[in-house]
């Protein structure tokens, strides 16, 4: 056998993730979807002092069931729920949402169990369903990267599912599910499987575009997930979490490694969540500025997602490798993500952005 004794299945793949280039070489980098707006002093100081508070009982486990950070989590998705109040114990929380993804699947997934999703979509969500030996199958969207409702029932129903994952808005698309796509979904599955709508660029959602949480009491089978690494600019702080059912939050419990949540960054959290209001205070300016983007792209002649997140696809390029690497070569860093042809754009500050379409402008004519 070769050392190391890898499983067959992952020898010769490549980890997950987005190029990492140095800040002197590329000073624009707009490839992973963070938030360009750092914590203000206030947020900064009041982490520093909840983690200093922890700091002094590093000796002891943190609470295991994070009862005042679930707490804290449920009160902010009330106030972002359509007015669908959200309890403690229907919140779960872990390591970024990429843990929480990974207990949905482990707790639900598995050897002879199947995940469906509709791509393009998140490149994670195979390698979820790898991890957990759970078997994949991905339908198609529509040439607008929406679903066909009729075709995403008839996968479901043909393949019995035991987890659906759709990320609304989708990743890396942008394009936000509608409710009825939801409810269909859920109805098919029933209580044959978990229904998982991916959050995480939630709240950058368009006036008018409902959140899933309105949908949970309708719908025992169904999870909404969120992070606090995009609009609560919390990348650095690995905070992802879910609502559901209770009875969901608890099978997670199973398969959750003991004591999975530090002390500190539980106190982290919870310090941000004190300060919410000032952190998301830059998501309208980040919808302005996504929405001046989507119109400039168009106005250059490329196609271009309609987007409710913090980034925009557009395309479509012959080599668009050959214009990522132009635009690296101006110091602007985007994502080579997406269907073929297409890259992907995260919205930053406006002199960012300027940046951004002044480097566009030039690889395009070095790329026609």
């Amino acid at each position: 056998m070769t050392f190391p004794p890898l499983r067959e299945e992952l020898r010769g793949i490549e980890p997950y993730g987005a190029p990492q280039l140095p800040l002197d070489r590329v000073p624009v980098q707009l490839n992973v979807n963070e938030n360009p707006y750092p914590p203000s002093p206030a947020v900064v100081a009041d982490v520093a002092t909840a983690v200093a508070h922890a700091a002094s009982s590093l000796n002891r486990y943190p609470d295991r069931e994070f009862v005042e950070l679930r707490a804290a989590l449920a009160a902010y998705l009330s106030g972002d729920s359509g007015g669908v109040p959200v309890a403690p114990e229907q919140v779960w929380a872990a390591n970024g949402s990429n843990e929480v993804m990974l207990q949905l699947l482990q707790a639900f997934g598995g050897p002879g169990r199947t995940a469906v999703s509709f791509a393009p979509t998140y490149s994670m969500y195979p390698e979820y369903a790898r991890d957990s030996n759970t078997r994949w199958v991905a339908g198609r969207r529509e040439s607008d990267f929406s679903l066909d409702l009729d075709a995403a029932r008839a996968l479901v129903e043909a393949e019995r599912p035991s987890v659906v994952l759709l990320p609304s808005p989708n990743n890396p698309t942008g394009t936000a599910l509608p409710p009825e796509a939801v409810t269909t979904l859920c109805a098919a599955v029933g209580d044959d499987g978990v229904v998982v709508v991916d959050e995480a660029y939630g709240e950058f959602r368009r006036e008018g575009v409902p959140s899933a949480l309105e949908l949970l009491p309708a719908h025992r089978n169904l999870v909404v997930t969120r992070t606090m690494s995009k609009a609560f600019a919390g990348a650095g702080l690995r905070l992802g979490y879910l609502a559901a059912d209770p009875a969901i939050c608890d099978a997670i419990r199973v398969v959750r490694l003991p004591y999975h949540l530090s002390a500190v960054t539980q106190a982290a959290a919870l310090a941000a969540l004190r300060h919410a209001p000032g952190l998301l205070g830059r998501v309208a300016d980040l919808r302005a500025e996504r929405d001046l983007t989507v119109t400039w792209l168009r106005e250059q002649g490329l196609e271009v997602a309609d987007s409710d997140a913090n980034f925009v696809l557009f395309g479509r390029f012959a080599d668009r490798h050959a214009v990522w690497e132009d635009l690296v070569d101006r110091g602007v860093l985007i994502r080579e993500t997406g269907p073929e042809g297409w890259l992907r754009v995260s919205v930053g500050t406006a002199d960012e952005m300027t940046s951004f379409k002044e480097a566009l402008t030039g690889a395009m004519k070095e790329n026609p």
